[in-house]
């Protein structure tokens, strides 16, 4: 087996500081056995991976016919990642070989699926950018991309006040007798009915508990139990 060698280098170029204050870094590993390349991706895709990817890519043999991605380790993506994915599947048709990326974990998957692809294939599965689309599934794509720039923020703010957004949910854990998933449903559920921002939800919540705090809005204690509604019973 040739190592090609990692592009970590490469990508700490593009570097971001997390909203938690520390810094992230994505990186690709690469090796090359009898002309099959394969990627080994690590971390988030956010702005800055797909100019490293192209960068990784050039610098693979004359004579690689084939290009395999490990998704397995990325963590999160924004739809930064629909660019990455443009500049493999860019490679594969200009060169002619086969490219895929495959092993999506649970939020990068969600994010495929709001796309119109298919996670398990997004580059050769159904609905894959190239193929011809009707106009009111462009329509329907481009509302779903809207909801998930959306979701994708409120994700980004639940990282930023985690240690609020863990108290809440064990707030209502423990008064609701519910999982942490039905918890976060509800603060989520909550924060989009009434229009306010995750991290106020889980602060009204946690205050609650303690007394004392400010009382929420009618609109907010309202949304609440209107999410407690539909995401407990």
């Amino acid at each position: 087996m040739t190592t090609v060698g990692s592009s970590e280098a490469d990508m700490r170029s593009a570097t971001h500081t997390s909203l938690a204050g520390r810094p992230d870094t994505l990186a690709l590993d690469s090796s090359v056995d009898g002309g099959r390349a394969v990627l080994v991706a690590r971390g988030e895709l956010i702005h800055g991976c797909a100019d490293a990817l192209g960068r990784t890519l050039a610098r693979l043999p004359e004579d690689t016919d084939r290009v395999d991605l490990d998704m397995t380790g990325v963590t999160f993506m924004d739809t930064t990642g629909l660019q990455f994915l443009e500049v493999l599947d860019t490679y594969g048709r200009r060169r002619r070989v086969r490219v895929t990326a495959t092993g999506w974990a649970e939020q990068p998957r969600r994010v495929l699926e709001m796309a119109g692809l298919d996670p398990d294939d997004p580059l050769h599965g159904p609905g894959t950018r190239w193929e011809p689309v009707p106009s009111s599934m462009v329509l329907e794509r481009t509302q779903q991309l809207d909801r998930l720039r959306t979701e994708v923020e409120q994700l980004r703010q639940a990282i930023a006040t985690r240690p609020v957004i863990d108290q809440a949910r064990g707030v209502l854990m423990a008064t609701h007798a519910c999982s942490s998933d039905q918890a976060w449903n509800v603060l989520r559920e909550a924060s989009q009915l009434s229009n306010t921002k995750l991290r106020k939800v889980a602060a009204v919540v946690t205050a609650g508990a303690e007394g004392g705090g400010p009382l929420p809005s009618p609109e907010l204690r309202q949304a609440l139990r209107t999410a407690i509604d539909r995401c407990l019973n």
